[in-house]
């Protein structure tokens, strides 16, 4: 048998250095194209709750022409918080799929980060009225920030923003960001802000509806991040059955997405618009929402993208891994 083998490891600080957000777009929009294609295959998500009080998930994964192959193990663990630490804890590791030797273990947490970040900037570009002038965001950690980067990037029309806290109370550091690209509000009354809007994003860990579904004007495009665990939600009740609705994936929206608390929804996979296997034309008035559970695809994609440059450019750690 051989013996030369080897595994690759790249920690967090490496992957940070490798990832650019042009690469990490393409490779998501990639994942989404594999998976209107039915050429990428997802697996059934694990997704369990802990006495430590943390959750615990893994999503799997392949493609089976491209030779890709692999899992992503990851959770919220809130406790983290109080010790200093990042609560979100992802780790993916690839696999040979001729012979099941892994061959990529990676810091999940960036990429995790990224890929969802991507997957919003495609559902903007995608759904959001081009001549958007107005949004709202709900959260102000690190995925609320990456998502609104993101937004002003894509949507130069966008002057004001409004953002609400879970405390109701302004986030200077969260201000300090984004002072110089728009007029930045801090939101007392969250259905006010929504109702300003043209565009919502909602980034919070998904602890109940965060507005009420009257508070949505039509022509208004929802970005939907935080439900991704059973008993999760961030909409209001009723939202769902006004909108057009646009899913990374349709069993698990309806599993652990926002389509959980409906008994039947029809929905459209935005993979399924990048390949115009949907052919969709969106009116002035309508909703549309973006419920984002987050696809294995899009971490292996991206996952694969890192492995490929860290080789090139001869970093992270090599161990032997004989088998």
């Amino acid at each position: 048998m051989p013996n030369d083998a080897d595994l690759l490891l790249l920690a967090g600080p490496q992957v940070e250095k490798l990832l650019t957000p042009g690469d990490v777009l393409e490779a998501v929009r990639e994942a989404f194209v594999l998976h209107s294609q039915r050429q990428g295959r997802v697996f059934p998500v694990v997704r369990e709750r802990l006495d430590t009080g943390g959750v615990f998930g893994i999503k799997s994964g392949d493609v089976q022409a491209q030779g890709l192959l692999g899992f992503k193990a990851a959770g919220f663990w809130p406790a983290n918080r109080t010790r200093g630490g990042e609560p979100h804890q992802a780790t993916i590791m690839l696999f040979d799929p001729a012979t099941g030797r892994p061959t990529c273990l990676i810091d999940g947490n960036a990429i995790t980060t990224a890929r969802t970040g991507a997957a919003g900037v495609l559902g903007v570009q995608q759904l959001a009225r081009p001549d958007s002038a107005c949004l709202c965001i709900f959260g102000t950690g690190v995925q609320a920030r990456v998502q609104l980067g993101l937004a002003l990037d894509l949507m130069p029309a966008i002057r004001e923003v409004h953002y609400v806290t879970s405390r109701r109370v302004p986030d200077p550091a969260f201000e300090a960001v984004f002072a110089q690209r728009c007029r930045l509000l801090h939101a007392k009354d969250p259905d006010a802000a929504v109702a300003a809007s043209d565009i919502v994003i909602t980034a919070t860990p998904g602890g109940g509806a965060l507005f009420v579904a009257e508070a949505v004007r039509p022509g208004t495009h929802v970005n939907a991040v935080g439900a991704d665990t059973k008993g999760k939600r961030e909409l209001p009740e009723g939202l769902l059955a006004r909108a057009r609705v646009f899913v990374d994936d349709r069993e698990q929206s309806r599993q652990i997405g926002e389509g959980q608390w409906y008994e039947t929804l029809d929905v459209i996979e935005i993979g399924d618009l990048l390949t115009r296997k949907a052919q969709v034309s969106r009116k002035t008035e309508d909703i549309t929402v973006f419920d984002m559970t987050g696809l294995a695809l899009q971490d292996l994609t991206v996952a694969r993208m890192l492995q490929r440059r860290a080789t090139e450019a001869g970093c992270g750690a090599r161990i032997p891994w004989p088998w």
